[in-house]
């Protein structure tokens, strides 16, 4: 789990075209034709707003610091409020203090005016001048920042620029909060500004009934099948439902999905175009509901299921054909056993443990979906979430999909190893 979304999140942070990037695109369209005074920079958007996008994206942190606030093993700064110092002179900023160099700045978390004085390069107090005390240090942080330190940051931020502009010491004053994976917190949509944990908890009901219906009818015709073509082979019957299966496993579920849409949708007016329920879905009464739920999902569950006969059947297949030329069965017919009781009642159970190292894979179906055949059909499904954050560069829908469907598969794998115990005779739970 740590190396797969410390990969990922360390590449969202170099590709280009992150949150920082739309925010300048977006910036610049809307200031197209409009002057821009001269305190803003790129994209219309002043310093100051983009080291806040910056401090809310986490790219003012280094790549491991930020993982780690996004982990949830180190906190994130909130509430940040800032004042500058007049390095020029002693004289204060916003009023006098002890006679001393000040800078004035107002609170984010409640709201009150504060007073940050220094001496020399260290700040000595941060007081509230209404009532002359002391920032209560169990609530708020103190970072001081000097000229060079936001030079320098300036110009990881705008890499090609020649002239760096002058800037004065600052206090940054702020809350630390444990806010990450490890809290349940998967951040919120850059696009949507909605938590990602409810954009993908909106999206499982849809993942979760493609992937029961495809899995109980997968597994439903593909294991008899299997067995069948064992029984029959190199007949007829094992002839023509190999071409079958193996013609619908080279077929893309997207491009049957749009063959089927234009033929069978648009042409022959059978099945709707879009979606998985009608725009009256809600007004319709529960049989009703029942008959236009499965008249949507005709069409894209041949899609999801039209690849997914070929493995399984030919696993279950040469597996079963293996161990019926097995010594053990063999031995088992010459001593009286039928043919019959010697297919399932030896040969099946071992030829079962292939297949069950794929049963750990059904966890995903919580996760599951495609994301092409979701586009084709416009469901909205997790698939296309995860298609969507992509195309948008959202990098909290990324993360967040990522994770759980990482998190699924890595729990898959280990009740494939526990399905494959419990199903291989060799191996005894002591």
């Amino acid at each position: 789990m740590i190396g797969i979304t410390l990969l990922v999140f360390t590449i969202t942070r170099f590709v280009p075209g992150g949150p920082i990037d739309r925010m300048l695109q977006q910036a610049a369209e809307g200031n197209k034709g409009k002057s821009t005074s001269s305190g803003n920079s790129k994209g219309g958007l002043s310093e100051e707003q983009l080291e806040e996008l910056e401090e809310s994206y986490g790219l003012d942190k280094t790549t491991l610091v930020a993982y780690g606030q996004w982990l949830g093993v180190l906190p994130r700064e909130i509430d940040i409020s800032k004042g500058e110092f007049d390095i020029q002179s002693d004289e204060t900023i916003g009023g006098s203090v002890d006679g001393k160099s000040t800078a004035q700045l107002i609170l984010k978390g409640d709201g009150r005016l504060v007073h940050a004085k220094r001496e020399g390069g260290t700040i000595r107090s941060v007081i509230f001048p209404d009532t002359g005390k002391a920032l209560p240090a169990q609530d708020w942080e103190i970072r001081y920042e000097t000229q060079a330190e936001r030079q320098l940051r300036y110009a990881r931020r705008n890499p090609g620029a020649v002239e760096r502009p002058s800037y004065n010491d600052r206090v940054v004053i702020y809350q630390s909060r444990f806010s990450g994976i490890l809290q349940g917190d998967l951040g919120r949509s850059m696009v949507y500004g909605d938590p990602v944990s409810e954009m993908i908890l909106a999206r499982m009901p849809v993942a979760v009934y493609f992937g029961l219906l495809t899995a109980f009818i997968t597994y439903s015709v593909c294991l008899p099948l299997g067995i069948l073509k064992a029984l029959k082979h190199r007949t007829f019957l094992d002839s023509a439902s190999s071409v079958l299966i193996f013609l619908g496993y080279s077929i893309p579920g997207f491009a049957l999905g749009a063959i089927l849409l234009v033929h069978l949708g648009a042409r022959a007016n059978l099945f709707p175009l879009f979606g998985l329920t009608s725009a009256n879905f809600g007004e319709m009464g529960p049989w009703v509901q029942v008959k236009d739920l499965a008249h949507h999902t005709v069409l894209p569950l041949t899609c999801y299921m039209i690849g997914g006969f070929a493995m399984l059947t030919m696993l279950v297949k040469n597996n079963l054909m293996d161990n019926l030329a097995a010594d053990y069965v063999r031995t088992a017919v010459a001593k009286g056993t039928s043919f019959r009781g010697a297919v399932f009642g030896h040969a099946f159970r071992n030829s079962m443990i292939p297949v069950a190292t794929s049963l750990g894979g059904l966890v995903t179906i919580f996760v599951g979906g495609s994301m092409l055949i979701e586009r084709v059909f416009d469901i909205q499904g997790f698939g296309l979430l995860q298609f969507q954050s992509v195309v948008e560069r959202d990098v909290p829908v990324i993360m967040g999909t990522l994770t759980i469907a990482a998190f699924l598969t890595l729990i898959g794998n280990v009740i494939s190893d526990l399905s494959v115990a419990l199903v291989d005779p060799r191996i005894k739970f002591q």
